[in-house]
């Protein structure tokens, strides 16, 4: 027995060893890809468009006032400044979406980083005795770039062709105007007359309102539909619903948009919300921002990854969804979508402007025999949208998640329920169990054999009865 042990012990090791050396290569490789895209995407765009949009990979400042908006920063924190007709508002966006070194530099950093350590810590001690004494103050700044911003606008320059060359114009993904002109699209089933309560269910990234819709909704009870009327929404960006250029698809926006969608439309005054992966995020957005209406929290895989203390939350949390390895390949597609903007454009190219065809490929090899609302979600994306909705969401809110977890244990009386399968990769099952330790009142369910997936599809019968059973005995 003690030889097996430490047979399998050295075998484990020797594994690690490999996928670390391996995902180096592999992601210093895709490091140069993504350097030498950025460049190819440029002349595209400036042939097929006459420009090029500014990318991430170039200043912060000259890629936001790009979309006719003014980043401010303040002492590492970035905001938007959106000027419009009537109002200035102010969005909250992600560091990681310009702030992605590479590995190699990374690595170097790193080993510096260690050697200075001693030398860093008392320069800190330093400044904070400065910030103390009110010698430093805490300022904004705003890049030379607004003048060309100013100048757009006045000017009535138009921005790129809608829809951009390397996105589908299709029926499902005709919805290209302004964000604020548009609603998102809802399937809306259940009770007409009579209504109880109200159930929203917020799919997960790169998904649709299918993956309620096609799995959950045909199992629920009559009973149930006669007192619950369900709603499943397409988010921003996703599904049917609209695909703005001109958003940043940030905290703000879906939430105004599920708000001018779902609860003002339908009137919609208490209700409960069921949540998969990054939809918890919002879920708990809106439960907080509407603490007195909201009935129950079923959140499924929640990524919630407590920051340690030192910490930058939006970094950190990138790279403990996208920690950039070859092993598990989960892990290696969230990497490839969150660490590179133009092989992530190159993927949404391919997959995403020829939907149709994946879509028509999939029915022609299962011969109709499966369902294909979950590549149809998959599908049915724009670059913009996935790009700016996982590093504003995901990561953008790592700060504030806290915040909302507290909330939801003091303020609102709504009973919370999570479940996680025990295989996710993509998920940690640790995330449901650090959500358990800011809500006591949580109830947590693991189901062994079970992954970020099919956490739902495959048990849909199960999980529906549960569902009524949590919207039955509620007391929110």
């Amino acid at each position: 027995m003690e030889v097996m042990n430490k047979t399998r012990s050295v075998l484990t090791l020797s594994g690690r060893v490999i996928n670390e050396v391996l995902s180096f290569i592999v992601f210093s490789v895709l490091d140069l890809l993504d350097f030498l895209l950025c460049y190819v995407y440029k002349i595209v765009d400036f042939f097929l468009e006459a420009e090029w949009k500014p990318c991430y990979c170039s200043s912060a400042q000259e890629a936001i006032t790009s979309s006719g908006k003014i980043l401010v920063s303040e002492q590492g924190e970035s905001k938007i400044v959106s000027l419009t007709s009537s109002m200035l508002q102010l969005e909250e966006i992600s560091d990681t979406l310009y702030t992605r070194p590479s590995l190699v530099s990374e690595v170097s950093k790193s080993t510096v980083n260690e050697l200075k350590r001693l030398k860093l810590e008392g320069t800190m001690i330093q400044s904070c005795e400065k910030i103390k004494k009110g010698t430093v103050r805490s300022t904004f700044t705003i890049n030379s770039t607004i003048v060309e911003m100013l100048q757009g606008k006045i000017g009535g320059q138009q921005s790129h062709p809608i829809p951009r060359w390397s996105d589908c114009n299709c029926k499902t993904c005709n919805s290209w105007s302004s964000s604020c002109k548009e609603t998102l699209f809802i399937r809306a089933e259940g009770a007409k007359d009579k209504v109880q309560e109200d159930v929203l269910f917020i799919h997960g990234f790169i998904s649709s309102s299918a993956f309620w819709t096609e799995t959950l909704f045909p199992n629920f009870s009559n009973s149930a539909k006669s007192m619950y009327r369900l709603f499943a929404m397409d988010l921003l960006g996703f599904g049917r619903s609209p695909k703005p250029n001109d958003s940043l698809y940030t905290l703000r926006e879906h939430l105004d948009m599920i708000e001018r969608s779902v609860l003002e439309p339908y009137e919609v005054k208490s209700f409960h919300i069921v949540a998969h992966s990054l939809g918890c995020i919002l879920a708990l957005a809106l439960a907080v921002k509407h603490p007195g209406s909201v009935k129950s929290l079923t959140l499924l895989a929640p990524p919630y990854f407590p920051v340690p203390k030192g910490e930058q939350a939006t970094q950190y949390v990138m790279r403990r969804i996208a920690p950039r390895r070859v092993w598990p390949l989960i892990a290696f597609g969230s990497s490839i979508a969150s660490w590179y903007e133009h092989i992530s454009r190159t993927v949404c190219l391919l997959i995403c402007k020829n939907h149709r065809c994946w879509d028509f490929l999939t029915k022609l090899i299962t011969r109709n025999r499966m369902r294909t609302y979950l590549i149809e979600g998959f599908c049915c994306h724009t670059h913009n949208a996935a790009w700016h909705t996982l590093h504003n969401i995901i990561c953008g809110t790592a700060s504030k998640i806290d915040a909302y977890l507290d909330e939801v244990q003091n303020r609102l009386k709504c009973n919370v329920t999570i479940y996680h399968g025990r295989d996710d990769e993509l998920i940690p099952v640790e995330c449901s169990f650090n959500v358990k330790s800011r809500i006591s009142r949580a109830r947590v369910k693991i189901f062994e054999k079970k992954d970020h997936i099919t956490i739902v599809v495959g048990r849909q019968k199960a999980f529906a009865r549960e569902l009524e059973r949590i919207w039955k005995n509620s007391k929110g």
